[in-house]
């Protein structure tokens, strides 16, 4: 069998990186096909203000001239100055059970990452930190909620083979019945702060772009000491905030407020999974149509982020958030979160408030160059 990798630099090849995952699954029910929209306007680094000061390779693994196996490489040089650090990213990796193609393809990668100054890659993230992200390891056979990632087991053997050793593990959480816990919590009444001190209300739609930047200044605060966070640009926040409301409603994001000031934000989506998996892919004005009709019977959701600004996280803020969130879904079946780790201590809080218990574990994988 003759194998080769190649950029993904034509049309043709570009087509084969974003189509690949539609073969490999194609037998799969659980599998929830991305919009080839979504992904092509992710990767494209022209567009994407979050490769303004980086590099975005595709390559795809071809076997007999099949293509078998997928993967990007992202470098992102403020990473390396914030965090003095120069590790470059791998994310999208797919591959059919071959070990020759994903030991090629991660060769390829390296090489190209090397070459561009990296002395390590590590990943998988699809493409940022705060996108999906991490290598499912646990937790197989049941389908993935919003944000999840999902892939077969043998991944980890693909991975692994190709010197990588795991550097990090994460988890999801889950409560299967967050209306009845929310409703223990706070009843049918939004929460008071105890002294008057705060109010959290929910996001304004007729006011979205400053709405938008509030919420960004909030989390460029709240999460800038957090592992591998990047403070994200006016722009590279609106970019990712395209299609925010699509996936939510304005009650499930909740901004509190001190005197005006944003000082803290709750954010949830609905789990839209069953959605995109009925649209095959797909993204015209009917499929968009069907979608939002649909949207309507939606009743499981995902906490996307709970943050408060540094100075105020010893007050009461993260609690009326959390509070205000249980007030929100009250009336949701599930809640599932997005990626959290065992030494978070508000997000342990946080599963304690809220009855969430682990749900699915990802690994996030390294290797020297």
């Amino acid at each position: 069998m003759a194998y080769r990798v190649e950029p993904a630099a034509t049309s043709g090849t570009r087509r084969d990186f974003l189509d690949l995952p539609f073969t490999l699954y194609r037998d799969d029910p659980l599998w929830v096909p991305p919009l080839r929209s979504e992904v092509d306007r992710t990767l494209d680094a022209q567009a994407n203000p979050y490769f303004a000061d980086g590099r975005l390779e595709l390559f795809v693994c071809y076997r007999d001239d099949v293509p078998v196996a997928r993967a990007c490489a992202v470098i992102n040089r403020n990473h390396w100055r914030k965090f003095n650090d120069r590790a470059a990213f791998f994310g999208f990796f797919e591959s059919q059970d071959d070990a020759e193609a994903a030991g090629r393809l991660f060769d390829t990668l390296a090489a190209f990452c090397r070459a561009n100054g990296a002395t390590r890659l590590e990943g998988p993230f699809n493409p940022t930190h705060y996108s999906e992200l991490g290598l499912q390891v646990s937790g197989f056979g049941r389908a993935p909620a919003f944000f999840e990632t999902y892939n077969p087991e043998y991944y980890m053997r693909l991975v692994q083979g190709s010197s990588f050793q795991e550097l990090r593990r994460v988890h999801t959480r889950v409560n299967t019945a967050i209306g009845e816990r929310a409703r223990r919590i706070v009843g049918d009444q939004p929460p008071a702060s105890s002294h008057g001190e705060f109010r959290v209300r929910p996001v304004r739609l007729l006011d979205l772009r400053q709405e938008l930047e509030l919420i960004r200044e909030v989390n460029n605060d709240a999460f800038h000491e957090n592992w591998h966070f990047l403070p994200l640009s006016e722009a590279e926040y609106s970019f990712a905030a395209k299609y925010l409301f699509f996936v939510t409603y304005p009650r499930l994001v909740g901004i509190a407020e001190r005197d005006g000031d944003p000082v803290g934000v709750v954010q949830f989506c609905l789990d839209i999974n069953p959605l995109l998996r009925a649209m095959g892919g797909s993204a015209g004005p009917a499929d968009y149509a069907r979608f939002l009709w649909g949207r309507r019977s939606i009743r499981d959701v995902v906490l996307y982020t709970v943050g408060v600004k540094k100075a105020y996280r010893k007050s009461e803020v993260y609690r009326l958030l959390l509070d205000y969130g249980c007030w929100a879904i009250r009336d949701c079946r599930t809640m599932t979160t997005t990626w959290t780790t065992d030494d978070n201590p508000a997000s342990l809080a946080a599963s304690r408030r809220l009855g969430l218990e682990p749900s699915k574990y990802f690994a996030i994988y390294e290797k020297a160059l």
